[in-house]
């Protein structure tokens, strides 16, 4: 391990060092949103956390939008969902930091084992008392794939035989055994329709050439990991590190050492942080951040709570599974980012009956400016909107910013 003296970084050049490897440090592209711009902002996020919430938007797609301002989802579905020799697949799905879209060359690095074993681990039993089951699942993919669960079901319900007094609806057993194989990597999604998952064998999904590169050594495939981790952060402690990928504590500590020792990480101090950091060398910090963008509850720069609260003082908490009464902002609540600060937030709700982007909820974090925030979300709010295909943004009155948001937006 090197002893080279640990250097000190102050808190706000941490914040911009996490801003700009997200890449908040730039400004939207001026013209269209092409595939290029799809792939550089790739190339920092590292992947898009997925999310069956569709109260605003899908999570997949709001990460882009944040960063590069409004473009075609259409771009998204192509690179994820679709193939051809002219314009080949991007993405595929996997557990990552969880259910996530990344990179196809990724593949195999989380595959390796050094990512720390999913919930799918729970349905290991059902598929050693029911190999057979397994069997016929990979057969009847291979032979109708891409194929939804509820198809499997029914094609596989219909020939298993059912011992007496077994209910129809056990058949469920089919879409564990599914979720089992996805997470083992034996079934991965081929494509989606309306956002249900098609599974499909592998190799009819991902290059010939990222197959072989597995089964990969776990432990270069985790110091593989944490260098995208640390890319993706800037600067993180070994938590932050973990957490991007979920990787096992083991392999995390193992990989942050070697890649220490070899000068691909740089220990350093955060001033205000109790725990050591790790800093990704090739990372950049610019002298300001300027610029808005409204994140999603799981954007990459804000999904990790706890470091969300060391690098902006941002409490932030989702409270979709809090009873309504007990919610303290709302069901699907979007930070606003101002030149590299989080100062406020909105629980929006896409109305797309009335045609409108609703705004259940608007608090300004303290200390804020009470002219130019509204002012500046409320623009954001109607890009949003737009970009959204509705007609207009619509302020309710919950909130210390509801009424001046109001006024901005009349």
């Amino acid at each position: 391990m090197r002893t080279n003296p640990t250097r000190t970084l102050g808190a706000d050049v941490a914040r911009r060092t996490a801003l700009a490897a997200q890449g908040f440090a730039e400004p939207r592209p001026a013209g269209p949103v092409t595939r290029r711009h799809l792939q550089r902002t790739l190339a920092r996020t590292r992947l898009l956390q997925l999310d069956s919430v569709n109260v605003a938007v899908r999570a997949h797609y709001m990460p882009l939008f944040s960063r590069l301002g409004p473009y075609g989802k259409d771009l998204v579905d192509a690179a994820a969902w679709s193939h051809s020799a002219r314009r080949p697949r991007l993405l595929v799905e996997y557990w990552a930091h969880e259910a996530s879209l990344l990179p196809v060359e990724d593949w195999p690095l989380l595959q390796s084992g050094a990512k720390r074993p999913g919930w799918w681990r729970n349905y290991a039993h059902l598929a050693e008392r029911r190999p057979g089951l397994v069997e016929d699942v990979l057969a009847a993919v291979k032979e109708l794939g891409p194929v939804g669960a509820g198809t499997l079901e029914d094609v596989l319900g219909a020939e298993l035989p059912r011992p007496p007094g077994v209910s129809w609806w056990e058949r469920s057993e089919v879409k564990r055994i599914c979720e089992y194989l996805f997470g083992l990597g034996a079934l991965t999604t081929g494509t989606r329709v309306n956002f249900r998952r098609l599974y499909d064998l592998p190799e009819r999904v991902l290059p010939p050439e990222v197959l072989a590169r597995h089964p990969m050594d776990r432990h270069e495939a985790a110091r593989g990991l944490i260098r995208r981790s640390a890319s993706a952060l800037g600067v993180g402690t070994l938590s932050d590190l973990r957490d991007y990928y979920r990787l096992g504590p083991e392999d995390t500590r193992q990989a942050v050492a070697e890649l220490v020792e070899a000068g691909e990480l740089e220990p350093v101090t955060v001033r205000g942080w109790t725990q050591p950091a790790y800093r990704d060398p090739a990372a950049k910090v610019p002298r300001r951040v300027e610029g808005r963008a409204l994140l999603c509850p799981f954007d990459p720069l804000i999904w990790e709570r706890d470091r969300t609260m060391r690098i902006f003082g941002f409490r932030y908490r989702v409270e979709i599974y809090v009873p309504e009464p007990k919610r303290e902002y709302g069901y699907y609540v979007f930070p606003f980012l101002l030149d590299g600060e989080l100062v406020a937030r909105v629980d929006l709700k896409a109305d797309r009956a009335a045609g409108v982007l609703r705004v259940q909820g608007a608090f300004a974090e303290p200390g804020v400016d009470g002219a130019r925030v509204p002012a500046e979300l409320a623009a954001e709010l109607r890009v949003m909107a737009k970009w959204l295909e509705l007609d207009g943004v619509v302020a309710g009155e919950r909130g210390d910013l509801a009424g001046p948001l109001a006024v901005e937006l009349r």
